[in-house]
Order: structure tokens, then sequence, then C-alpha cells
């Protein structure tokens, strides 16, 4: 398949080993990866925020930058994000339809329709749930809000992560509670925010894994920086990083030999 994807802007600018591991991956199955000079952020930090006018260019923007998705140019776009998905899917539609955009309404729903998180496209389109990894760790796994609630993509990661080879995987308790991050929101409730980050972490620390791993860099930015703080032991790491893992290529060098440059030039 041709495959475009969208690096998000927190995978752009701060945590760019889940793009580019995301690339890495889907070239090792055999498929060509692009990724769109013009493309930036995808309105959700709007959105959430009640800026929706304000949204309208930024949707515009994605819009046009994966517009070709519609011209055959490529079969789908991928994104390492259930945020960032169930914002293209869910949100960029009505944000031009409430401005009387009617027409970039509906191309947003058609860009969204070929739009994809990691596992969906793994599990959903290439019917994989086996893609070759091998991680020798102790692994625990976040299921994100926006992924679990928003996307509903089940147990596709999960599914995902059984058939990494050497992985032992813990089952998180309480997994399917927010982490307390939901962006803006840990910033206006920051106490709120703190409260849940702390009951997630004493869930985490009990599980005994080396790794947490979540299909959101948001939310392990969020985790990983209180895991951090406590000196817990634990690191984190994105799912896309785990399934690009062999045992010649580690998550730390997940993406370096990849062809795709998601700094911006397509190939």
């Amino acid at each position: 398949m041709r495959i475009a994807l969208a690096a998000t802007c927190i995978g752009d600018v701060m945590f760019p080993q889940a793009p580019r591991a995301t690339a890495l991956l889907l070239e090792r199955l055999g498929h060509e990866v692009h990724v769109p000079d013009g493309q930036a952020c995808c309105g959700q930090m709007h959105v959430n925020t009640g800026y929706m006018a304000e949204a309208v260019p930024v949707v515009r923007n994605h819009v046009e930058a994966f517009s070709p998705v519609l011209d055959g140019e490529w079969d789908a776009i991928v994104v390492p994000s259930g945020s960032c998905t169930g914002s293209i899917r869910h949100q960029q539609g009505m944000v031009c339809r409430r401005a009387g955009l009617d027409a970039l309404g509906a191309r947003a729903d058609a860009v969204a329709a070929k739009t994809y998180e990691l596992s969906e496209l793994l599990v959903d389109v290439l019917g994989l749930t086996d893609v070759g990894a091998y991680f020798p760790h102790r692994v625990t796994y976040h299921p994100t809000c926006h992924s679990l609630r928003m996307l509903h993509v089940g147990d596709k990661p999960l599914r995902l992560l059984r058939a990494v080879e050497g992985i032992d995987l813990v089952e998180l308790p309480g997994a399917e509670s927010c982490c307390g991050f939901g962006g803006t929101f840990a910033l206006k409730n920051a106490e709120t925010s703190t409260a849940m980050l702390a009951d997630k972490m004493t869930s985490v620390k009990s599980t005994g894994a080396e790794v947490l791993t979540a299909g959101d860099s948001s939310c392990l930015m969020h985790i990983g920086g209180g895991l951090s703080r406590i000196r817990a032991g634990v690191r984190t790491l994105h799912l896309a990083e785990i399934l690009a893992s062999t045992r010649v290529s580690g998550p730390q060098t997940a993406g370096a030999s990849s062809r795709a440059d998601t700094t911006g030039g397509a190939r």
C-alpha cells in the first residue's frame, strides 16, 4: 500500500521517534510511506478550547495536505495518535459545517474516512497482529481515552503487543482510567490532573514493568514525566517503537534507517 503519514504536532516537535518508528514499521512490512510537506496541526487544541473559528484555517490546511488520498495518490493515511485521529474523524468536518463551509466539511469527512490510527491500520486494514517485532522486556499498556472512547480501538493494540516475540506483557490495573492529561485539562485543572496521575503511576508501578506503552505520545509525556520525578525506573515508549523493534534494531534506533523523511519531504 501507499500510505501517507500524519506525524502530528507533538511527534514533529517533541517525540519524532513515534512517527519515525511508524514509517520504519510500515516500510519493513513492504509498504510505501509518504510524508506530505504541507501538514501541520489537526486543529484539536483549538477545538477543545473553544476556538472554532480559529480552527477553520488549520483544518483547511490539513485537508489540503492530505487530499491526494482522494485522488488515489495514496491508499490510506496513518496517524500514530488516537487523539489526533479522533479529532480528524470527529471534529474537522463539524468545524467546517459550523462555519458554513459545507463543501470543505464534506472533503474533510472524505479524508477522515481514509485516516486510521496505527493499530486500526495494522489490524483492520492490513489484517495483521504479528508484525515481526522483538522486544524482550516487561511491558504494560495504557489505553488512552480518545483511542478507547472515541475511536473504540478495543483490544487491537493488545493483540499486536501479545504477538511481539520475547515480550512479557502484564495487565495494567485500572487501565481504562484516565491518566489526567487531557491536553489543556492538565493546565486548567492542575490539582485534579495531578491526583489522577498519581493513581495511574501507582497502577504502573504495581505491575513491575520496565516499560509503559500507549498509542499517544501526549499521555506518555504526562505519565512519563510523573514517573521520572519519583524515579520509578519505568520508561515510556510509543506503541510504534515497540512494534518497530527487531532483533537487529531496538526502539532507541527505530526509524534511523527509514527512507521516509518525517521532517517534511514526501517520497
